[in-house]
Parts: structure tokens; C-alpha cells; sequence
């Protein structure tokens, strides 16, 4: 994947609420407001977690707390038989669907649904028999790194490497939800590009656009977001998702910061060229007869920049007037030949 712009991936995880209308709703959304793609989660709650009441399975603390894991995923979870039905309508709208699969029988179905990139989760950034599976398919593959070591993100990295992956993009991620700003420290994005050497973006679950401007600064390339229905108040993610016209909002707004990083070279635009007119340079500020010297109180570096350049103002000074010269007239590159003064290039 190449991309002119950074490449947003609207994730609609659980926000459908258990509804297939509102899945749908969600990818014409995304396309409407412009996503470059949209994201499902492919599960089934046997594959995540048993359904034990002991404490292990129980959510303590945070955003989903109190939970036993095992109803949130059985909630949360984007049933298999939608899939196609996603997939299709996806194709209809000319958006990318894909996917975030959590085991391998999951690379399996996705594929059979021609799934044209994976993403792993960043939960399951240590699951290297699952970064095999889905590195074998020699389709892109997006790693997230939320809790990563460096050393564990070299590992699964390697991993994909090995068995097939050519495209790999890595994204810095905070795996609290939602994140706030004291949780980041996005120069992991220029650690992540240092070391190696591949597209990196931004999993952003905070709810501040600036986290994302900021990484797109620091040459994220792809970010993904959490998005919701127009208006939508309930749903396991809310708290942290883009609503409806937010999406266009958060669009407008890394498209911005990605223009104003601008070319790879020192770079001025043409329209602030005529500004330049307005630089200093040395004129005539009072009359000035043949053979007067040239002095301070008679030569200015000043605006507007029709004269010669302020370089040339102290080898100017003492210097005779080759002819009569007159108040408010520019000092010329002719008049500098005449006192025989080198003009520079």
C-alpha cells in the first residue's frame, strides 16, 4: 500500500450495537466522510477467552469494568454470517474492507472473502503462530504495538518478515481507552521508523484530533479511529469514537497537517515571491550631487527592495557618486559597476 495522503481506517469494532443495519449505516458513513477504509473485528467468544466466572476472566478496572470477558466479547462480536454481507456492500460503495482476525481459523474465513489486508490487534502482538498464519496469506499486513516492548514488536516484526510479509505497517498505539494526552509519547513513531524501516501510523483512542495532526507531523502514515453513528449515545466504544460529521472533521484535519509537512527539500511557494518586493535595499534618501560622497546620511538600507542589496552597503560608504543621484531613487546594479564595486551572482 502507497499512499498520497494518510490512509484513514474507521473501525466499527462494537459499535453496531449487536445490528446489522447499523454495521451497514457505519461503512456507508465511513465512506461518506471520508475513510479510506473501513475495519471489522472477526471473532467468536470461545476463540478469546473461556466462560469461567473465576476472578481471572473478570474486568477489574477501566472502561468495560465489572465484565466477565467472555460477555463482552460474546457482545461485542461481529457475527460471521454478516461478514459477506459487509464485504459485499463495501464493494458496492468502493471502500476497502477488511479486517482484524484474532485466530487462525478467522485468516481462514477472511480469506475466503478475499480480505485484501489484515490488521493484528495489539493484544495480539505476541501471538507469532497468528502473525505466521496471516504473513502466509503475502497480503499487507498492519501490526498494532499498544503495550509493546521494542523487543516484542522486533519479534513479531521478524516473524512476518520470515513467512511472507513484504508490507508491513506498524502503528504506536496507547492501549487505554480512552487515552489521554498525558498517556502518549508519539516520538515512538520516529522509533518505530528508525528501527524499522517501514510505514508507521497511529492506533488513536483518545479523543483529541490533536494526537493525530502531531503524529502525522511526525510521518504517520496511516491512522486508524473508532467511528459511530450521527447522534449515537450507546455502545461499547462511544467513548472514544468519531460521531457521524466528526469523521469529516478529523478527515479535514490530518489532511491539513499532512499538506503542511509539504516537500522533502527546502521548498518556498511561488505566491510568497512577490513579497520579496518588499525586502530592504539601498536607496538615494536625500539628493546627492556628482562627486558627493556617499554616506550615511545620504544612502538607506531600506524597504521596498528595488535597489541593491544590503550586502553592498559598507563598500558603498565613502565611496564618490559616479553621477547626480537623487531622494527616493533606487541605487541600481549600474550604478555599482560605475564605482567599480564586483556584483555578485
Amino acid at each position: 500500500m502507497r499512499f498520497k495522503k494518510p490512509f484513514l481506517v474507521a473501525e466499527i469494532s462494537a459499535n453496531h450495537n449487536g445490528k446489522i443495519s447499523n454495521a451497514l449505516k457505519l461503512i456507508k458513513q465511513a465512506k461518506v466522510y471520508g475513510a479510506d477504509a473501513v475495519k471489522l473485528q472477526t471473532y467468536k467468544p470461545e476463540t478469546m477467552t473461556l466462560n469461567s466466572n473465576k476472578k481471572y476472566f473478570k474486568i477489574k478496572k477501566g472502561l468495560w469494568r465489572g465484565y466477565k470477558l467472555w460477555d463482552l466479547y460474546e457482545k461485542a462480536q461481529t457475527p460471521y454470517e454478516w461478514h459477506k454481507i459487509l464485504f459485499d456492500y463495501a464493494k458496492k460503495l468502493n471502500i476497502k474492507l477488511f479486517s482484524t482476525p484474532f485466530d487462525e481459523d478467522a485468516v481462514d474465513f477472511l480469506e475466503k472473502l478475499n480480505a485484501p489486508f489484515y490488521k493484528v490487534s495489539s493484544f495480539e502482538l505476541t501471538d507469532l503462530p497468528l502473525i505466521k498464519k496471516i504473513a502466509l496469506t503475502k497480503k499487507p499486513i498492519i501490526i498494532s504495538t499498544g503495550m509493546g516492548t521494542i523487543a516484542e514488536i522486533e519479534e513479531a516484526y521478524n516473524v512476518a518478515k520470515k513467512y511472507g510479509s513484504t508490507d508491513i505497517t506498524l502503528l504506536y498505539c496507547v492501549s487505554n481507552y480512552p487515552s489521554k494526552i498525558e498517556d502518549f509519547n508519539l516520538n515512538n513513531i520516529l522509533i518505530l521508523k528508525k528501527n524499522f524501516k517501514c510505514k508507521v501510523g497511529l492506533s488513536d483512542h483518545s479523543v483529541d484530533n490533536r494526537v493525530a495532526i502531531a503524529a502525522i507531523a511526525l510521518g504517520a502514515e496511516v491512522i486508524e479511529k473508532h467511528i459511530a453513528l450521527e447522534g449515537q449515545r450507546e455502545g461499547l466504544d462511544i467513548k472514544f469514537s468519531l460521531r457521524g460529521k466528526q469523521i469529516k472533521k478529523f478527515r479535514d484535519d490530518i489532511d491539513i497537517a499532512y499538506k503542511l509537512i509539504g516537500k522533502n527539500y527546502f521548498y518556498r511557494n511561488k505566491s510568497e515571491q512577490k513579497s520579496r518586493e518588499f525586502r530592504r535595499s539601498i536607496f538615494v534618501s536625500k539628493n546627492i550631487k556628482k562627486g558627493e560622497k556617499l554616506t550615511k546620511d545620504n544612502i538607506k538600507k531600506i524597504r521596498p527592495g528595488n535597489g541593491v542589496h544590503p550586502r553592498y552597503y559598507n563598500s558603498i560608504i565613502n565611496k564618490k557618486a559616479p553621477k547626480n543621484l537623487f531622494k527616493g531613487d533606487p541605487l541600481t546594479k549600474k550604478i555599482l559597476s560605475l564605482l567599480k564595486i564586483d556584483i555578485k551572482k
